[in-house]
């Protein structure tokens, strides 16, 4: 039954729905609708079918629902069986994922068998014509497809791939760049049920025990965040981001250069390769501004940067910039805001 419906892969954790499927499912809606499609969401888990009415809020039009006691954790070879045979029977023309740790290991397994084009880490998708050279029949033009967009080259250009001859076309696309749209909790779906029998050897792994370590680094909803980089010079001079961060209620974040220097673990990464946030307010120290830090928060509401060189690709994108030296500047800066709140 050929659909060319727009599906998104739904990632949920103990019944608690991943922000990027939700993400992916406002962009889903997008696509779906300059398609003139419906969209489909994936669901696989252990008593999740309460999950349906927020996906339909969230966009999806049906949710293809494997509810299984088999499926209470994730593990690579049942949950890829159901979304494979799940594409075969249905067909859709486009299967987006998260790039999360299971969407990267589910993803490329389903392209395999399915002998499809995948395009990793995406920061955008969108809808338009192709036109392929041919040396015999002329050039051939594709009608609507999928445009995969991503930085390449170390985030130095960005790269538009498509997958014109082959279905579905899919992509895993990194969490927060696409904007979470509002949930209508008046909107109503279909369920249609995965019902086929598994084979015994997709279960020749067991989960026995499962430990998971919470994020103590909320980035993605902090409204404020003042992130370090190589400029704040070492991992005892993050003392003072912190400093600012707490009496201003915000959180720490980071450049790569900065992670990859070990001032600060990678859970406070901000940028192309970290976590893409949007806060109302982003105060940046010591950081250059090179193309794959702004990708991650150049949509923030307001920037504040703070720099001794003036020139740094950083103002370029700052509402406000301060040029001077961080153990100069932030302790006036905190002395000012205790002012103000006395």
């Amino acid at each position: 039954m050929k659909t060319n419906e727009v599906w998104v892969y739904i990632e949920q954790n103990n019944g608690k729905i991943a922000d990027v499927s939700l993400e992916l499912l406002g962009k889903a809606t997008e696509l779906a609708k300059k398609l003139n499609v419906k969209v489909g969401a994936i669901l696989i888990g252990n008593n999740v079918k309460d999950l349906c009415d927020k996906l339909y809020a969230y966009g999806a039009d049906k949710v293809y629902l494997a509810d299984s006691e088999k499926f209470k954790y994730y593990t690579t070879l049942p949950y890829s069986y159901v979304v494979v045979n799940l594409i075969k029977q249905y067909e859709p023309q486009i299967v987006i994922y998260g790039a999360t740790t299971t969407g990267r290991d589910l993803a490329p397994r389903v392209a395999s068998e399915l002998r499809t084009g995948l395009t990793a880490d995406c920061t955008d998708l969108q809808i338009g014509d192709y036109i392929k050279p041919s040396t015999k029949e002329g050039d051939k033009l594709y009608k609507d497809i999928l445009y995969q967009i991503r930085p390449a080259f170390g985030g130095n250009i960005i790269a538009t791939i498509v997958s014109p001859d082959h279905r579905p076309q899919m992509a895993t696309v990194r969490e927060g760049v696409m904007k979470m749209k509002e949930p209508d909790f008046s909107r109503k779906g279909e369920i249609i049920e995965f019902k086929n029998d598994l084979p015994n050897h997709l279960f020749i792994t067991q989960i026995l025990k499962k430990v998971q370590r919470e994020k103590t680094v909320d980035l993605k909803s902090a409204s404020i965040i003042v992130s370090g980089g190589m400029g704040v010079g070492s991992k005892e001079n993050f003392k003072l981001i912190y400093d600012l961060a707490h009496i201003l209620g915000a959180q720490v974040g980071a450049s790569r250069a900065a992670v990859d220097a070990g001032f600060i673990s990678k859970d406070h990464q901000v940028g192309q390769t970290g976590t893409t946030v949007r806060p109302k307010l982003y105060i940046a120290v010591g950081i250059s501004g090179q193309i794959q830090h702004l990708a991650g928060m150049s949509e923030s509401g307001r920037i504040i940067a703070i720099n001794n060189d003036p020139n740094a690709p950083i103002f370029n994108v700052a509402h406000y910039g301060i040029v001077g030296d961080l153990n100069d500047v932030i302790p006036k800066m905190i002395e000012a805001y205790k002012a103000i709140k006395k």
